[in-house]
C-alpha cells in the first residue's frame, strides 16, 4: 500500500508524508533536516572534495597515534635523538624491539597519507625501522652460531644500519653513509666504513630498481631531474651571493632550533598541554592536525602557500632552473583548477601576492607549521621539511637576483644568466646541513639532483651556515635529546672553554664504597644492603686501598646468599673467601688519575662508550667519574658560576 502523501498547511510547497506531519515535534525535525540540507549545498557548492582531504589528513593523524598509543611508546617521533643515546653507551629498553616495527610501519603509513598536510617526511624513522632489523639480524646471527654477544660489534651495526635508511630514502648511498655518521656518531672507525657503503649501495640499487620495474622511471636515474646548465653553470661573482645565502639560512636556522626547542619545552611544560599529552594524546594530535589542515586548505589560505604540491613537487619546482619573477613580468599565468604537471610553478604564482608575496608567505607560515608538527607524537620525519624551507630561501634568493640583474651578471665580457634553482639547491643544502649540524647535506643535493655543478658554491653556502648555526644552538637531534632528558654527553668545544685545565680531581666524585678483601662478610652484608650501586670496588685491603678490580652487584650478592655459615673455631669469613669460592670478579683495565684533563676523560667516554670509570692515585682508589660528574663540569664551565 502506498504512503499517504500531504501538503503542509497553508502553503503550496513539496509535499510530505503523514507520518511526518503527525510524528513528534514536527518542526524541530524539519529545522534540523533543512539545516543539514543547506550545509550540504554549501559544502558541494564549492564543486571539490577540499573537505574530505582535509578530514583524511585528520583521520590519518589520528590512526597513526592510535597504532602508537595501542602498541608502544617507542615508534613515536623520529628515532634519531634516541638512535644516538643508543650508540654512546645507554641501554634504552624495548627501543631495538622487532616487535615495534609493525606499529612503526604503519604509523609512518598514515602520517605520509596526510601528505603536504602536516608536511612530515620518512628519513627518522626509516632510520629506526633500518636499525631494528640490523638488531635483530644481529640477535639472530649471535644465536646461530653460538658466540656471546658484542657490543662494539653491535654498534657497528646500528651505524650501518642508519646509513642504510637514509639511502633507501634518497637513493643517495654516499650522502647516507657520511650523514649517519655525522649525526650519531663522534668517533667512528675507518674500518666500518665499507660495511656502511656496501648496506646503503645495495639499498639505494634495489630503490631505484623497484622504480624501474614499477615503470616509474626508464632507467635508473637521480630522483629529481634537473636543467642546470653545465658549460657555465655560476659566474664568479655569484659565489659572494652563494656566501651570503649560507650566512641567511645560518641565521634563520638558529632562529628555527631555539623556538623549536623552546616550543617544545613548552607544551611539555605547560599545565593544559602537557595534561593533553599525558591523558589525552589523540586530542591534542587531533587539534594539532586540524590546525595545519585548516591552514592548508587550497582555497583558502593554502592557495598562497602552493599547498597542492606534494613535497616531491615542491622540491622539483623550487629547482626549476627558469626565473619565474621574469616569466610574469609581462603575463599573468591563471591558476588552474587542477594540478598542472607540466607547469608546477604556477602554484607559487598569485595576481595579488607574485611570486615573492608567495614565497615569503611560504617561509613564515611554514616555520611554525614545522615547529607545531614536530610537538605531534606520531611516526614523522623532520629533514625532508626543512630540506624543502632551505629550498624556499635559496629561491626567494635567487629569484630577487634575478630580478636585480634580469640581463645576467657580465663577468670577463661574458654575459651569463642567473639560476634560481642553483639558490634553491644551496639553500636546501645548507639551511638542513645548519639545522642537523652536517655538511653530508651538500653531496646529498648533488645525488638527489644528479649534477655536481654547483659543488662549490652549495659546498660554502653550507659551511657558512653551518659556521654560525654551530656557533649559538645544538643541532635538532641534541635539541630534542634535551628537551627529552636523555642521557647524552654534551660536546667540549676546546676553543671556547678551558678543558684542558681543568683536571678530574676538581669534579670527581669522592665518596665512593669500596670493598676490601679482608673485609668481613657481616659488614659486607652491610655494605649491599646499605646502597644500590651496580658495581663495588673491589680494593686489596682496607689499609691500603690499592684497586684491583671491580663485582658486580648481581654476582655479590648471589655469591652471598650461597655461601654456608662457617664453623670453624676463631674463623671469621671474609670476602677474600668468596673471591676463592669462585665469584666473579673483573679486573680494572682502565681508569683515571687525579691529573686527567677534562678533554681527555671526555673522550675516553665518548670513543668508548663508558659510563664510569675509577680514580686511582698511586694504584689508590680515590674516586670515580661518571657522566653526572661529567656534564655537571661541563655545564659549570659552559657557565660558570658568578663570583662571590
Amino acid at each position: 500500500m502506498e504512503e499517504l502523501v500531504g501538503l503542509r498547511e497553508g502553503s503550496s510547497g513539496s509535499p510530505v508524508t503523514l507520518q511526518e506531519l503527525w510524528g513528534p515535534c514536527p518542526r524541530i525535525r524539519r529545522g534540523i533536516r533543512g539545516g543539514l540540507e543547506w550545509l550540504k549545498q554549501k559544502l558541494f557548492r564549492v564543486g571539490e572534495d577540499w573537505y574530505f582531504l582535509m578530514t583524511l589528513g585528520v583521520l590519518m593523524a589520528l590512526i597513526s597515534y592510535a597504532m602508537n598509543f595501542a602498541i608502544g611508546r617507542v615508534v613515536r617521533g623520529s628515532g634519531i635523538p634516541e638512535l644516538k643515546t643508543i650508540l654512546s653507551g645507554v641501554v634504552l629498553e624495548d627501543y631495538l624491539d622487532i616487535k615495534n616495527f609493525g606499529a612503526k610501519v604503519v604509523g609512518l603509513t598514515c602520517t605520509l597519507a596526510t601528505g603536504s598536510t602536516l608536511f612530515l617526511g620518512k628519513v627518522g624513522p626509516f632510520v629506526h625501522l633500518s636499525v631494528m632489523i640490523a638488531a635483530y639480524l644481529g640477535r639472530v646471527h649471535t644465536k646461530a652460531i653460538g658466540e656471546p654477544e658484542n657490543k662494539s660489534k653491535q654498534n657497528e651495526m646500528l651505524v650501518a644500519a642508519a646509513a642504510v635508511g637514509v639511502a633507501t630514502v634518497f637513493a643517495a648511498p654516499f650522502s647516507g653513509v657520511l650523514f649517519s655518521i655525522e649525526v650519531m656518531s663522534s668517533h667512528f672507525s675507518v674500518w666500518d666504513y665499507w660495511r656502511g657503503f656496501f648496506a646503503a649501495t645495495c639499498g639505494a640499487f634495489m630503490f631505484r630498481l623497484l622504480a624501474v620495474f614499477n615503470s616509474e622511471q626508464e632507467t635508473i636515474t637521480s630522483l629529481y631531474k634537473t636543467n642546470f646548465r653545465v658549460d657555465v653553470p655560476f659566474d664568479l661573482p655569484e659565489i659572494f651571493f652563494f656566501v651570503a645565502l649560507g650566512a641567511i639560512c645560518g641565521i634563520l636556522s638558529c632562529a628555527y632550533l631555539f623556538c623549536q626547542r623552546t616550543f617544545l619545552g613548552f607544551v611539555k611544560t605547560n599545565r593544559v598541554t602537557s595534561k593533553l599529552l599525558a591523558t589525552s594524546k589523540p586530542l591534542y594530535s587531533a587539534l594539532a592536525a586540524l590546525v595545519l589542515a585548516s591552514i592548508t586548505y587550497p582555497p583558502g589560505v593554502g592557495r598562497f602557500i602552493a599547498s597542492r604540491l606534494s613535497m616531491k613537487q615542491h622540491l622539483e619546482s623550487l629547482f626549476d632552473n627558469n626565473s619565474w619573477a621574469l616569466m610574469t613580468r609581462n603575463s599573468s599565468p591563471p591558476w588552474p583548477e587542477e594540478l598542472d604537471p607540466q607547469n608546477l610553478w604556477f602554484e607559487w604564482y598569485h595576481p595579488r601576492f607574485t611570486i615573492f608575496g608567495t614565497l615569503a608567505f611560504f617561509l613564515v607560515m611554514k616555520f611554525w607549521m614545522l615547529i607545531l608538527a614536530t610537538t605531534i607524537p606520531m611516526p614523522a620525519g623532520y629533514f625532508m621539511p626543512i630540506f624543502i624551507f632551505g629550498a624556499a630561501i635559496g629561491r626567494l634568493i635567487g629569484e630577487a637576483l634575478a630580478v636585480a640583474f634580469p640581463e645576467g651578471i657580465v663577468a670577463g665580457g661574458v654575459t651569463n644568466p642567473i639560476m634560481p634553482g642553483g639558490y634553491a639547491l644551496a639553500g636546501a643544502a645548507a639551511f638542513s646541513g645548519a639545522v642537523t649540524h652536517t655538511i653530508s647535506t651538500a653531496l646529498l643535493a648533488f645525488e638527489l639532483t644528479g649534477q655536481i655543478v654547483h659543488a662549490l658554491p652549495v659546498l660554502m653556502a653550507v659551511l657558512a651556515a653551518n659556521a654560525i648555526a654551530q656557533s649559538f644552538q645544538p643541532s635538532f637531534y641534541d635539541g630534542t635529546i634535551i628537551v627529552k632528558k636523555l642521557p647524552y654527553l654534551p660536546w667540549i668545544r676546546g676553543r671556547k672553554i678551558s678543558s684542558h685545565r681543568v683536571t678530574v680531581e676538581h669534579f670527581m666524585n669522592t665518596t665512593i664504597t669500596t670493598v676490601a678483601k679482608d673485609t668481613p662478610l657481616e659488614e659486607v652484608v652491610k655494605v649491599v644492603t646499605s646502597t644500590d650501586m651496580a658495581k663495588y670496588l673491589l680494593v686489596e685491603s682496607t689499609e691500603s686501598q690499592i684497586l684491583v678490580g671491580t663485582m658486580e652487584r648481581a654476582h655479590l650478592v648471589q655469591a652471598l646468599q650461597a655461601e654456608p655459615p662457617s664453623w670453624a673455631p676463631g674463623h671469621q669469613q671474609c670476602l677474600q673467601d668468596i673471591l676463592a669460592g669462585g665469584c666473579p670478579m673483573e679486573p680494572v683495565t682502565l681508569q683515571l688519575s687525579p691529573e686527567t684533563s677534562l678533554h681527555q676523560a671526555h673522550n675516553l667516554f665518548e670513543l668508548l662508550h663508558l659510563q664510569s670509570l675509577p680514580v686511582t692515585s698511586r694504584g689508590r682508589a680515590v674516586g670515580s667519574v661518571s657522566w653526572v660528574e661529567l656534564k655537571k663540569a661541563i655545564s659549570s664551565l659552559t657557565n660558570p658560576p658568578a663570583p662571590k
